[in-house]
């Protein structure tokens, strides 16, 4: 195997010998160093291979900017917490968009509709410009998304060129996720030369497609962009949702790892299979879990360990658990199957999350395999007819089966899948299952549900699941008692008992949850009559305030009160 990629040119220094970086602190290496990892090696191999360049021609017009791109992106990560979220992600990013784009350009014959003479002489320029535009995909995120610094504290930008002394990074707060594409503009010329710019203009629809991608118009950028953003979703899907090990070695504070270690906790500890009222479904290819059972009971269990940013609604979960490449997608593009399992004479229909078996159980024992069949629906909902066809033995319909049926053939689905539509068997085990499950799944009355709040809070915080004065907590210890902070230890309940909602959306939930804890009359009010105190937070920096209630007696929750919160001062 040639070794020319991180061989010196003839007359270049050596790298120079640095002292030691600061604390807290990267060294700036040259790319060539940065380039001479293994698995980066591999990976500019892979991007000859493609090319089926000469090597002069290779290093002028790939090696060359890829060199220049290295030593703008040193170590800095792709991202702070999804893909490629350590340092030197965003170099692995790169080159892996580039040896993947160039990997589907095999299969295009550009441009297209193009006279077979007129192809084969731009054949070398598209390729070059897709691998360009791969490259150059997320770069604007050092630009914008990143704060570089170097040790005397003097902010570097990329526009001063590229890093030259000990530098540390940090992410900008409150940053606008979308303004790295736009970002693209200040740095590609820093990347490619006028030398290529000149050549790539000669062809015009290449031109276009290019400037269109470089200012993030895919939309307008046509087989170019199309082929940047599928190697995109290749490299993403590859670095955390494909390889379970990678997803797991993401920083434990990543929302991916929390929500990998939440589907495997629930899957082995929680979920049963293959049976009528399961919440999902194994076979040897794929591990399907019911849809609206899995993303809530993921909530409830990350809202338990105290994780924080775990989406309210099931439909923006939905999109969490796809864009970490955690579930499969559906040939439109979804994270969402409708699926039709089917064992002897039963038969139901659902919506399913997808999963790889080996993102759960990896290389450990599995439950034993469904032994009847899941059947993906691509066209939609079948008709009755086709349903009664596809299973004439079946008994007939009970009026909730039939219930459940209407509610399946809607084109949308809404993600309501429940238990209570899952226990659809025969005889009288379905009858008195389907009983079961009803009541089972029967808000409490109202006037329980206050208590059922204290006995959740009182439980959560002897057991230490809930934690108290820290500072993300929802309940601390003010004036001698408790105070739960509004609406967040509301929210909280409410996310994690999703069973108690009634059929109400979850923000009449909590807001019920909280009408009913004021019912009770355990709370202390104010001179003024009102419910809610507020309570100064003071911080090294900045000062906060927080709203709640404050509990007449700490006994209720908990024997022996903790000492005050230093931090927080009740306003009277």
């Amino acid at each position: 195997m040639k070794r020319w990629w991180f061989k010196h040119e003839k007359g270049n220094a050596a790298e120079p010998i640095l002292a030691p970086a600061p604390e807290g602190f990267l060294l700036p290496l040259l790319a060539e160093s940065l380039l001479c990892a293994d698995h980066r090696k591999k990976l500019l191999q892979r991007i000859w291979q493609y090319t089926a360049l000469s090597e002069p021609q290779f290093n002028q017009l790939y090696l060359d900017p890829i060199h220049r791109y290295a030593s703008y992106v040193q170590q800095l990560p792709a991202s702070e917490s999804h893909h490629h979220a350590y340092p030197g992600g965003m170099l692995d990013h790169g080159l892996e968009l580039v040896a993947c784009s160039l990997k589907l350009r095999q299969s295009y014959l550009l441009p297209s509709g193009a006279a077979p003479e007129d192809q084969a002489a731009q054949a070398d320029a598209w390729s070059a410009a897709i691998a360009y535009g791969a490259l150059l995909h997320d770069i604007g995120k050092i630009a914008v998304d990143l704060q570089v610094e170097y040790e005397n504290g003097e902010v570097w930008h990329p526009w001063h060129g590229p890093l030259t002394l000990p530098y540390r990074f940090r992410y900008v707060a409150g940053r606008d996720y979308k303004l790295h594409g736009a970002a693209t503009g200040l740095l590609y010329t820093q990347v490619l030369t006028s030398r290529q710019l000149d050549w790539l203009s000669n062809y015009p629809i290449l031109w276009g497609h290019l400037l269109f991608l470089l200012a993030n118009h895919y939309e307008h950028a046509g087989t170019l962009g199309e082929l940047v953003l599928q190697a995109d979703r290749v490299s993403t899907a590859q670095n955390i949702g494909a390889n379970p090990t990678k997803a797991l070695q993401a920083p434990k504070h990543s929302l991916q790892h929390h929500l990998l270690t939440g589907l495997r906790h629930l899957a082995k500890k929680e979920f049963k299979f293959n049976q009528p009222g399961a919440a999902g479904w194994l076979t040897q290819d794929h591990l399907w879990l019911v849809s609206k059972t899995a993303t809530d009971k993921l909530r409830a269990y990350l809202l338990a360990q105290a994780v924080d940013g775990i989406p309210s609604s099931n439909i923006a979960l939905f999109d969490e658990l796809q864009s970490h490449g955690l579930v499969d997608v559906t040939p439109e593009g979804k994270a969402v199957w409708s699926a039709t399992v089917s064992e002897d004479d039963w038969q139901h229909r659902f919506t399913f999350l997808r999963l790889q078996p080996s993102l759960i159980w990896a290389n450990e024992p599995r439950p034993d395999y469904f032994s009847g069949t899941v059947e993906p629906m691509m066209d939609g909902p079948l008709p009755t007819s086709e349903t009664n066809e596809s299973a004439p033995d079946q008994p007939p319909a009970t009026p909730e089966a039939k219930q459940a049926g209407a509610v399946l053939q809607n084109q949308e689905f809404d993600y309501l899948d429940d238990l209570m539509d899952m226990l659809q068997v025969q005889g009288e085990r379905e009858s008195g299952s389907a009983v079961e499950m009803a009541q089972s799944a029967t808000p409490p009355p109202q006037y329980s549900v206050g208590q059922a709040f204290i006995e959740w809070l009182r439980e959560g915080v002897n057991s230490h699941r809930l934690v108290i004065n820290d500072s993300k907590a929802k309940v601390h210890t003010v004036d001698g008692t408790f105070f739960l902070v509004t609406p967040g230890i509301f929210q909280r309940y409410a996310a994690e008992q999703p069973e108690q909602s009634d059929g109400s959306n979850q923000i009449e939930h909590w807001r019920r949850v909280q009408r009913q804890f004021e019912k009770l009359g355990i709370h202390r009010k104010r001179s003024n009559g009102q419910n809610i105190w507020a309570c100064t937070v003071r911080g090294p920096r900045k000062t906060n305030i927080l709203n709640g209630y404050l509990l007449n007696s700490s006994t209720d929750i908990f024997a022996a009160l903790p000492a005050d919160n230093s931090h927080l001062v009740l306003v009277k």
